[in-house]
């Protein structure tokens, strides 16, 4: 209860610093050194909590280490994909992996994996691992065949040591009986999906792999393939640029942060883009809390004046645009747009705050002079 007490606080205040320039001046310079301690109560307890959590998994029944990555670096044509990545991944845990379109998402599942070696450093895997493996684009199904026939041979269907009837079966995929007859030559993109996905849950699994399973799923399908990722007692690596499906299923996500560097982060993508801001305003707050002192005596050019003029109508403009691209990329519908279209604005919401950095940086000096 303190905890959720002091974290609804922090809130409060990241809220208010984000407000506008009014909390950069200097009377509320006290209020700005309350929020940094805060930030830095709130890391250490993250910290404290993730040592503890690891230890206590370390110390776990036989099998619980999943995959095991030891320093290893891919590169592919010069260009640097994984570079040092040391990595655990523990029995039980739900990964999502992040990044922009052709940043190396599908090389690192590869990796992981060990389909690929590693330039350099190790993969060890750990025992029984029963992979299932989902991939839209070499995903095959038998267009001659009807939906019923690509999932089973005959009437009834093995699901978890239990027989079912493969029509009964489909039904919990939203396929209804007629439909379930029909071939796959005339189903469309969101049930072509939906039958790989029936299909892919056929298989016996301790690892379950998705690389982009929401493309084409309409609102209803998403939902099915949350509860059943939800209730899923094995370990999931799942690549996805559907920021709210990534939010509502994993635990902990990857995040391809250039130059071969993937961050590791708890919590879904929100999360992370929370603890990416809250780093960038701790930097921002050691320049801003630094003492009050001029660093020249000569005054504002013209030009000057209206650049400190217009600042504060700058950042505001980029806050706001960051918050509507953000609003934009929760809605499920934004990943079935056009994909130069989603990669251009999900590039704009990562350079945002790089913009807004050198704002505050460049106010912060113009109001020095």
């Amino acid at each position: 209860e303190q905890w959720a007490q002091f974290d609804k606080k922090l809130q409060q205040e990241e809220v208010w610093i984000r407000k506008g320039i009014k909390a950069r001046r200097t009377r509320n310079e006290g209020r700005v050194r309350a929020l940094e301690r805060m930030r830095d109560e709130r890391r250490a307890r993250r910290v404290q909590s993730g040592s503890v959590n690891m230890k206590a998994l370390e110390a776990g029944v036989s099998g619980r280490k999943v995959i095991t990555c030891k320093d290893i670096s891919y590169d592919y044509d010069a260009l640097s994909i994984v570079e040092n990545l040391a990595l655990d991944i523990m029995r039980g845990d739900k990964i999502g992996i992040i990044g922009p379109n052709g940043c190396g998402k599908s090389t690192l599942i590869k990796l992981l994996l060990k389909q690929l070696d590693p330039k350099t450093g190790t993969v060890d895997h750990g025992t029984k691992l029963e992979v299932a493996y989902f991939d839209q684009h070499r995903a095959i199904l038998e267009e001659d065949k009807s939906v019923a026939e690509n999932i089973a041979v005959d009437e009834t269907i093995t699901i978890a040591g239990q027989k079912k009837h493969v029509l009964g079966y489909l039904q919990d995929f939203l396929f209804s009986p007629d439909r379930a007859r029909s071939p796959v030559s005339i189903l469309s993109g969101g049930e072509r999906n939906r039958l790989l996905l029936a299909k892919l849950f056929t298989k016996p699994s301790n690892v379950l792999v998705l690389d982009e399973p929401t493309n084409d799923l309409d609102v209803e399908t998403l939902e099915l393939l949350e509860e059943l990722l939800a209730s899923y007692e094995g370990t999931l690596l799942l690549v996805s640029h559907d920021r709210s499906f990534i939010n509502n299923v994993v635990t902990s996500t990857l995040v391809f942060e250039g130059d071969g560097q993937i961050g590791e982060y708890p919590g879904g993508y929100d999360d992370w883009l929370n603890q990416r801001q809250e780093a960038l305003g701790t930097r921002q707050e050691a320049a801003t809390s630094q003492p009050e002192k001029k660093v020249s005596t000569r005054k504002l050019s013209n030009k000057e004046r209206e650049e400190l003029k217009n600042l504060p109508i700058r950042i505001e403009e980029l806050e706001a645009e960051l918050e509507e691209l953000q609003t934009a990329m929760t809605d499920p519908s934004f990943y079935q747009k056009d994909p130069a279209e989603i990669q251009a604005a999900t590039a704009r919401a990562e350079a945002i705050p790089e913009e807004l950095e050198k704002s505050f940086e460049r106010w912060d000096k113009l109001e020095r002079l």
